[in-house]
């Protein structure tokens, strides 16, 4: 029996790149609503050889879009450090996982952390922890701890939902956080 596809439907796969600790997240958007399909990380620490670190991170992006068929892929930008060679290292690990969308004709949308940040929350400056409480309320869901380094990616995910200006839906037409909070008015909670 196969599936019935929604027309209204697709799947955002978001990453948080790393050569320690790769993120994913995978969303699926029905009209106005997002649904958690998988949300996970993929160490790496244990593999010392960087050229297997990256090997290891392709293998697993064609795992994840095998397995999901995104639509399109929302992935975190590295942002400028001061140790050149970390960066270096972590363009790499973005540059494998977006060859590895684009072997299977996925559309690639880069965002800054901040961007992700302010998208999701409200706030560029925002903690992880607020970002995951954030992703909780929007995804009814309770994010584990442990789950932390991947709420990075699954922000990614949702921010894309968000600046795409919610393609799937009919809402107010504005898009970004005012759009969401026009077109979702029982979904503000108090921070207090």
């Amino acid at each position: 029996m196969s599936a019935v596809l929604h027309k209204n439907e697709r799947i955002i796969l978001g990453i948080d790149p790393g050569t320690t600790v790769m993120g994913f997240g995978v969303i699926k958007v029905v009209d106005k609503q997002m649904v958690l399909l998988e949300l996970g990380i993929l160490r790496l620490e244990k593999l010392a050889d960087h050229p297997l670190k990256l090997k290891a991170i392709f293998e697993k992006m064609l795992a994840l879009i095998d397995k999901h068929h995104p639509d399109e892929l929302a992935i975190e930008a590295p942002f400028y450090g001061k140790n050149v060679q970390s960066m270096l290292k972590l363009g790499r690990a973005q540059g494998v996982a977006i060859s590895a969308a684009l072997s299977r004709e996925i559309p690639i949308t880069e965002y800054y952390p901040k961007k992700i940040k302010q998208s999701v929350t409200g706030n560029g400056n925002a903690s992880k922890e607020q970002v995951a409480a954030m992703l909780d309320t929007l995804l009814h869901t309770k994010l584990a701890a442990e789950k932390l380094d991947a709420t990075d990616a699954l922000a990614a995910a949702v921010c894309h939902h968000f600046q795409t200006g919610n393609k799937t839906s009919t809402g107010s037409g504005k898009k970004g956080w005012k759009g969401f909070l026009s077109d979702n008015p029982g979904k503000i909670i108090s921070a207090t």
